[in-house]
């Protein structure tokens, strides 16, 4: 799956169905490492635009404010 054409919205749901599903304790082994793998991969695309929006935020404040 590629995540950097997911919207924030659709990779944050998908991390918590993946997060739910382990939690269950129903997965097997196998699958479970490839979730924690795609979660991994699912969290840090989160966090990445999270950070680039925050940036957005920060520069459209100082432009406002002249400084």
């Amino acid at each position: 799956m590629d995540t950097n054409k997911l919207s924030f919205e659709d990779a944050y749901k998908q991390l918590t169905e993946l997060v739910k599903k382990m939690e269950s304790g129903e997965m097997p082994l196998a699958d479970s490492v490839a979730a924690y793998e795609q979660g991994i991969k699912l969290k840090a695309y989160c966090e990445q635009l999270l950070k680039e929006a925050e940036l957005k935020i920060e520069t459209l404040k100082i432009a406002n404010t002249g400084e």
